[in-house]
């Protein structure tokens, strides 16, 4: 690629428009579904409000799809002719449809679905806190001072790296902003790659977005210092839980109310313009057979990602490599990235005539969810083993056992909750991807969320929705049938 390209593009003032709007959004973003998500993992964790469960599963519903839904789902409320339009007038339809195609409604719709991030790692770091340092404050401190002054610094490289991969994703995110028409780098980055064919522009383009998850990456190891990811798995002895008295109703209406905006409204829009028989019909014969082919994908990736996520989380959590944290580095690098750049990326290396054997193949778009997607593999497998001592390892070592035989004998059978749960994950963020399909599926072959956007240029408001229905079902089968096999085995256990 030549200098030209970069000089082009630098020098175009609408790139710094671009850039300006993704930063802009990423910020506001953050910024809401941080605060939002944070709160609500304290009250959840740290307080006596009932149904925390129900409603930490209920904010978490948005991870098992692609944004771009959320943001159909919110056309169908607010867009000019959805329900709000139709139950008042046109006028109040043109100004919420205003709203809904610029960054209020990006906002939003980008909020509610990296929110669950910020909520589910907040949990996950106050479940890890030491209940005695707590205790031994309350003896001085109210509950709250004791909050704010111990327990919110504990967590704080939690909640440094949610906001950082939230900011990051958001700065990736093509499908949601090119539905609202809002013009960010992802999106004029793909345009150059698939509409114009004009991959050296694209690339160029492309750098400061990889300038931005190099200086997120930073910030996240600075938080993390040279400690890895750590996970709980058991619930966690926790200290005594603050009371919210006479608050605790209001609050626990307000977080059913706010659960209720953030994923209920717009699943709710989405039913109502897409649970039509003649609407399910069409789409399930115009989406069946890149249903099958996303399912297909997202297994074969899931299963090389949670493979391979084994062994590098095996060489990272038992420091095995001098370079263990630039391993990881380079995988939540990969992670965080834009996936318009790395289908790019991969167009330009594989795009010849020695390597048409995989470039014309369904091999190029699992081998781009397996670059993007192994760090999750790496991470949950890796924190898994982090609660298993490595005395259990070097006893069998002592006996005499091979390598293999320790690994694949001992433990394997005990890290089989945190690699089922690898598999789950990895499975599900393939099945929702939304610029790999779209850059890498060879034609004929394309995934469910690839079609849907394809067919939203011309296709009927119902068959949309229908659509995306369709997606829901598949992400919510597999997930369902995990959750059910995990409490059997709990059970039983």
């Amino acid at each position: 690629m030549s200098a030209r390209n970069y000089v082009e593009v630098f020098g175009n003032p609408q790139i710094w428009v671009l850039f300006r709007n993704s930063i802009t959004l990423a910020a506001l973003t953050t910024a809401l579904a941080g605060i939002t998500g944070i709160i609500l993992g304290v009250l959840i964790i740290k307080t006596d409000m009932p149904v925390g469960t129900l409603l930490a599963a209920a904010f978490s519903v948005p991870l098992l799809f692609p944004p771009y839904i959320l943001a159909v789902g919110w056309f169908e409320i607010l867009g000019r002719g959805g329900m709000l339009s139709r139950w008042t007038n046109a006028a109040i339809g043109e100004m919420t449809s205003g709203w809904l195609f610029g960054f209020p409604g990006a906002v939003v719709v980008l909020s509610s679905a990296f929110l669950p991030i910020v909520l589910l790692l907040t949990i996950t770091y106050l479940r890890g806190v030491n209940p005695t340092l707590e205790e031994a404050a309350r003896l001085s401190y109210g509950p709250f001072a004791v909050l704010r002054q111990i327990t919110i610094p504990l967590i704080r490289p939690g909640i440094v790296l949610a906001l950082t991969l939230v900011f990051l994703l958001t700065m990736g995110e093509y499908g949601a902003p090119a539905f609202l028409r809002l013009n960010v780098f992802p999106v004029a980055s793909f345009t150059q790659s698939s509409a114009l064919y004009n991959f050296d522009a694209a690339t160029a383009a492309a750098t400061p977005l990889i300038g931005v998850v190099l200086a997120g990456l930073f910030v996240e190891q600075k938080a993390l210092g040279q400690r890895s990811y750590s996970f709980r798995w058991a619930r966690p002895q926790m200290s005594q839980l603050i009371p919210l008295g006479h608050m605790r109703v209001p609050v626990v209406i307000g977080a059913m109310m706010l659960a209720l905006l953030f994923v209920g409204v717009p699943i709710a829009g989405v039913l109502w313009r897409g649970s039509s028989a003649a609407a399910l019909s069409e789409a399930i014969e115009r989406g069946a057979s890149s249903a099958v082919h996303s399912v297909l994908y997202a297994t074969a990736a899931a299963t090389l990602v949670t493979g391979v996520g084994f062994f590098l989380a095996y060489l990272i959590q038992r420091r095995a490599l001098i370079g263990w944290r630039w391993l990881d580095a380079l995988g939540l690098f990969l992670f965080t990235l834009p996936g318009t750049i790395i289908g790019i990326g991969l167009i330009s290396l594989w795009n010849r005539p020695s390597t048409n054997w995989i470039y014309a193949t369904p091999g190029l778009l699992v081998f781009g969810f397996m670059a993007q997607y192994t760090a999750i593999g790496t991470r949950m497998v890796a924190a898994g083993m982090s609660q298993l001592s490595p005395s259990l390892e070097e006893a069998a070592e002592v006996a005499g056992v091979k390598w293999f035989r320790r690994v694949f004998g001992i433990l394997t059978p005990l890290l089989r909750p945190a690699t089922v749960a690898a598999w789950v994950a990895t499975f599900v963020f393939c099945l929702r991807d939304v610029s790999l399909p779209l850059l890498l599926a060879p034609p004929g072959q394309d995934t469910l969320t690839a079609r849907t956007m394809t067919l939203m240029a011309n296709g009927s408001p119902e068959l949309i929705a229908a659509l995306c229905l369709l997606s829901v079902t598949l992400a919510l089968g597999p997930v369902t049938v995990a959750g059910i096999a995990w409490r059997f085995a709990r059970r039983l256990a």
